[in-house]
């Protein structure tokens, strides 16, 4: 795409096309260096490299189970944006739009699958307890604790099994989903983000994602995203609050919040630079910002990220 808009019938089938191998009724993914270079796993000894579509803004109605195995940067989910590192581990509903912005190299495992009401799947009593799990997926789910280790390990299982034994393992998966306890299960968008099939506007979404994401240090002109986009400035507004969830200027505001709070946990910069390096003009802006989402100041979000890296004592600091 290169920031060009594809002819209208392109756009019509922008929407990721998920292919399930044959005598497959869900697939497996592995990759070991990015999102793009990525193999379907058919058997312990069979593989077929294929090409990834994480590494931009899409969606597909699969539902989609992935781990991260090594690797760290953003996670856009349906409206949330957050970061993501080594264990992350998200339940995707159909057609909830997503991206993961990696920061170098990464490696993980997905399962994707579609048992949309009226398949065959449903004809088992025993599953209509995943249901509601189903529904929930719809705002995109992270596990965490023992139930994110478990299922990084039952991935792992489908990787090495085939047939029946590999069916079993994805039931085993789904089986691990529905019995986590509340404390292990966490919503990451506000609310459920299915778009449709005639969602035309996607691969613009994506292409206007990809500048926003290189770009958003320096000054983000509306002017150039509406070159990109080819559209009018009420037609962008609306798309692209339809798309992501957030209105242009809380979108750019996050991306950067984001970045910053990386930085202060990573680096000893000042939070000024870290400010004004993340594309903050104004420091008074940023610590407004800063506090109302995050509900402290820099400085503290800093202390308090390293001492938990570390196992320090938070009460000492008397924050929490």
């Amino acid at each position: 795409m290169a920031g060009q808009i594809a002819t209208q019938s392109a756009m019509q089938s922008d929407r990721e096309q998920i292919r399930l191998p044959s005598g497959h009724s869900f697939r497996v993914l592995r990759w070991t260096r990015n999102l793009r270079e990525v193999e379907s796993v058919l058997a312990p000894d069979r593989i077929e490299c294929i090409t990834g579509e994480g590494m931009h803004w899409h969606y597909h109605g699969e539902m989609e189970l992935t781990v991260f195995a090594a690797g760290e940067g953003t996670r856009f989910v349906g409206d949330h944006i957050g970061q993501f590192a080594a264990g992350d581990v998200v339940l995707l509903g159909s057609k909830l739009p997503h991206y993961w912005h990696t920061q170098g190299s990464s490696a993980g495992l997905s399962v994707q699958w579609s048992f949309p009401f009226g398949h065959a799947f449903w004809s088992f009593p025993e599953t209509s307890a995943c249901n509601r799990l189903f529904h929930r997926a719809g705002r995109g789910i992270q596990f965490t604790g023992p139930t994110a280790e478990s299922i990084h390990d039952g991935l792992q299982q489908l990787v090495v099994s085939n047939g029946t034994l590999r069916l079993g393992g994805l039931l085993r998966l789904l089986g691990l989903m529905v019995d986590a306890p509340d404390s292990n299960l966490h919503d990451l968008s506000t609310r459920s983000f299915a778009l449709a099939d005639s969602a035309i506007h996607q691969d613009v979404m994506a292409d206007v994602m990809r500048h926003l994401m290189v770009n958003f240090r320096d000054e983000v002109r509306l002017d150039e995203v509406l070159r990109i986009a080819r559209m009018s400035k009420p037609t962008f507004a609306r798309q692209f609050k339809n798309h992501s969830g957030k209105t242009f200027s809380d979108f750019i505001t996050q991306i950067r919040l984001q970045a910053a709070c990386r930085e202060l946990v990573e680096t000893d910069r000042s939070v000024l630079e870290i400010a004004l390096n993340c594309g903050f003009s104004h420091i008074s802006f940023f610590n407004r910002i800063f506090r109302r989402i995050l509900r402290r100041n820099p400085t503290d979000y800093r202390q308090i990220k390293r001492l938990r890296a570390t196992g320090g004592n938070l009460s000492n600091l008397n924050l929490v």
